[in-house]
């Protein structure tokens, strides 16, 4: 993205999210199919509608390093529509319980920010498939100011 005045590319991308402008929002797990939903302030959700081959395992369901990139939109994007225009910020921990296997199928996810402080934030996701929960998430994100 170009630059805006005095607000470098990652300020627009965090803009973007903050208005709910999913069908402006960049990332190359796009082209995996993965698709940002809708942002809210501190929430965000995404569908990943078909999951390419390259995505499964030799035993047919989705990889798991897939679906934690997945959980990662969820939390970055969740994460972004709280920041302040000059705030960054990064994970600290992550963790995922994988509670069944998916097999291709629509997927979708929902990522939110629990609470927040200056320095630190607190998020959780979930991503269900045929309307039960499959994977649960956690994760722990150091904020700082440029």
């Amino acid at each position: 993205m170009a630059e805006t005045g005095n607000r470098g590319p990652l300020s627009e991308l965090n803009r973007v999210i903050k208005e709910n402008r999913v069908v402006d929002y960049t990332s190359p797990n796009l082209a995996l199919g993965m698709a940002p939903v809708e942002f809210g302030r501190g929430c965000s959700k995404w569908n990943w509608n078909v999951q390419p081959p390259a995505a499964l395992n030799p035993f047919g369901t989705i990889q798991g390093g897939y679906l934690t990139l997945f959980v990662d939109e969820l939390f970055s994007t969740a994460i972004a529509s709280v920041l302040e225009d000059d705030e960054w910020s990064m994970t600290v921990e992550f963790k995922l319980n994988f509670l069944r296997a998916l097999t291709p199928t629509p997927i979708c996810g929902s990522g939110r920010v629990l609470r927040r402080t200056r320095t630190i934030a607190f998020l959780e996701a979930q991503v269900e498939a045929g309307g039960q929960i499959a994977v649960t998430a956690s994760s722990t994100w150091a904020v700082m100011r440029r």
